[in-house]
Order: C-alpha cells, then structure tokens, then sequence
C-alpha cells in the first residue's frame, strides 16, 4: 500500500517548505495540496495558490510525487491549465499527478456572483473539463468544441514529461464520475459518504468501492491497471488523531483493495486538528510495514 499526506496551502513559503521536504524524508508516497480559491472555515484565513506551492514543493524535493487534491472546473479553463500543467510536470521531473474533481458550491463559486450549476450541469462540465485535458496534454493543435469549453489548434508543445500524459486521479462517489474516472482515469479516489459513526463511514466507503469495482468490470479495464485511493480523513475520527487510530484505517483500507491512502498533515486546530508528533511516529513505525504489504 502506498499512503499520501495532504499539506494545505496556508502557510507562507518558509513554514510550508519543511513541510514539503519531510514528506519526503518522511517516506510518503505522494504529497498532495488543495486547489480552491478558499476553502470551507478557512476561507477567512490565509490561502495561497496550489499549482506554484506545488511548483516550490517540486524544487526542494527529488522523489515523492506531487499533485493536486483535487483541481476542478469552477475557476479554470482547459486550455491555459493544460499550459500549466505541462510546466509542472516538467519542473517536477515527470512527478506529477493531476486529481480532478468536479467542483461543488463555497467560495470557489460564490466569489464570482454567478449562480451555481445543478448537480447535472456540474456533471456535464466535469466530463468535458476531463475529455479537453486528456486530449489537450496528449496533442499538439487540439480541437475540442462543447458547451462548457472550446479549443482550436491547442497547441501543447513540448509536451508532457510523462508520456502520453501525467496520470489523472479522478474523484467519483456518483454513477456518472465514476463511468468517467473507469473511462480517463489512472486512480479513482473517493471520501466515501458523510456520517455519523466510523461504522457507517466504513459501509459507505465499501459501497462505493464496490460500485467502482463494477464499473471497471462493465468497461472492460483490468483493475490491476487503475489504482483506488481513499482520503481517511473525510471519516469521522481524523486518521492521525493518534497511531492507532492510522493503523486501523489503513488496515481497513487495504482489506477493502484500496491502493492508496491519503491522510493529512496534522493541524494545531480544527479541520484536522492533530500533533505532528504522531504524524512522525507513523512514518518511522508503520510507512515502512505498509508498503511491504
């Protein structure tokens, strides 16, 4: 099993970078930040912006990969992100890992005094934001023309490092993301379902394990192919309230086939509120047990 750590972006460059470096020391697998314009009870706090923390983050680390948790359509445009992207993966030496989503209400859409989409439009969007970008990062002079997004001769030159395309992670709990993320993605990642008790967390993480499992087999992809990560920390224990607490998620996690775990880096107050004492001590005694699974 591979396990990831989240690492807001709200600190200046000088508390983030440690952070960033020992991710990496740590022993961590990926290291991932949000891509919001604001985010939730923080939105009235500091806030910097993903793709040039993971730009930093890429200069002042060599191994681990790095991406976004995830990026979504309500602020951008295809074309000028696939431009984005390109530079990112190759400033990180091909360590890229682009997580999309497909955008939900807050103030990455209330900030711009429009009206929101409905679930169904928001679905619309997503499946054309994930077709344009595939399509954009793997040719140079694309065509796309839809109702969300048009490209003419989108040109891509030089191209990715990654060869045809960094690997999408595709967040999905409903029907349709996830037919999109069995059809585009290279990971599937949910935060299974809100609830109340750990028990019905863990049901609803099963179901939709399970749903995707059957969407894999309905497209005809070989599930070895597509890696399945689950955020831990959407349950309601925080997955690095203490040692214990990591090690059964993880466990339960990779009972259910989850390749990948991500938790997040441990904050002095709520969300995620946790001691970086404990963050270490899983590294030192259960990263090195795990990926020997």
């Amino acid at each position: 099993m591979r396990v990831g750590i989240v690492i807001l972006p709200e600190d200046r460059w000088w508390a983030a970078e440690p952070k960033w470096r020992a991710a990496e020391e740590y022993g961590f697998d990926h290291a991932w930040t949000y891509d919001h314009l604001g985010w939730r009870s923080l939105v009235d706090g500091p806030w910097f912006s993903a793709l040039p923390t993971l730009t930093a983050a890429a200069m002042v680390t060599s191994r681990i990969r790095l991406g976004t948790f995830v990026a979504s359509p309500n602020f951008r445009h295809p074309v000028p992100f696939t431009r984005e992207l390109i530079t990112l993966d190759d400033l990180s030496d091909g360590r890229f890992v682009l997580g999309v989503g497909s955008g939900g209400g807050g103030y990455d859409v209330e900030v711009f005094g429009q009206p929101g989409l409905s679930a169904g439009q928001r679905a619309d969007r997503f499946a054309e934001f994930v077709e344009a970008l595939d399509g954009l990062l793997r040719t140079d002079g694309f065509d796309y023309s839809g109702e969300h997004y048009t490209a003419r001769g989108a040109r891509n030159l030089p191209g990715p490092v990654q060869r045809p395309r960094p690997p999408f992670l595709i967040a999905a709990n409903g029907p349709r993301g996830m037919r999109l993320a069995t059809r585009f993605g290279d990971g599937w990642v949910t935060n299974g379902n809100p609830a109340d008790s750990q028990d019905e967390w863990w049901r609803s993480v099963r179901e939709l394990k399970e749903r995707f499992e059957a969407g894999l087999a309905e497209a005809g992809r070989d599930p070895a192919g597509v890696h399945r990560y689950l955020s831990l920390d959407s349950a309601p224990v925080f997955s690095l309230s203490s040692v214990d607490a990591f090690a059964e998620a993880a466990g339960r996690a990779g009972e259910l086939g989850f390749t990948d775990v991500v938790a997040h880096w441990p904050r002095s107050e709520p969300p995620y509120c946790g001691h970086e004492s404990v963050l270490e001590q899983v590294a030192d005694e259960l990263l090195p047990t795990l990926r020997e699974r």
